[in-house]
């Protein structure tokens, strides 16, 4: 089961929270709150039970979620298998655009051979992939039709 993103706007500026507390708000174990701790969650200092203040919890995580950005280089996608941005394969990028604006960027990761994407717009492909061949196609059209009745039946 995947991971639950965190909301953390779910914790007040101006209240302070125990870790039982804002791990409940969150929907979190415990033990999860005290490793943020240990990994930099600042604290009131010196009491007991230990206090979390809303406001600096939000700071804190901002900060944390910014770090974990990887902004992509142009000739990147993002390989979800590698956990990082990869140049395709061959230097072959196929562009798939189910309407006339935007589209999907696929290419094979050059490490793992996973298959990777990027949305892209149709103006920016020349500046997202320079230098490499982007193949374009249309998207397979949606299902509009509907199927017959079904002949076997028992009805007259």
């Amino acid at each position: 089961m995947p991971a639950r993103r965190i909301n953390p706007r779910l914790a007040k500026l101006h209240r302070a929270y125990s870790v039982p507390e804002l791990a409940t708000l969150l929907g979190v174990h415990k033990h999860t709150v005290r490793g943020w701790i240990k990994a930099g969650l600042p604290t009131v200092d010196h009491t007991r039970p230990v206090l979390i203040h809303g406001s600096e919890f939000q700071d804190w995580w901002a900060t944390r979620r910014r770090q974990a950005k990887r902004p992509l280089q142009p000739g990147q996608l993002y390989c979800l298998k590698c956990r990082a941005p990869r140049a395709p394969a061959l230097g072959m990028v196929e562009y798939a655009t189910p309407n006339g604006a935007t589209g999907n960027l696929k290419a094979l990761c050059e490490t793992c051979g996973t298959l990777m994407h990027r949305r892209a717009r149709l103006g920016s492909i020349g500046t997202i992939m320079p230098g490499l061949e982007v193949q374009r196609r249309q998207a397979p059209p949606r299902l509009t039709g509907r199927a017959g009745p079904s002949l076997n039946t028992n009805n007259p």
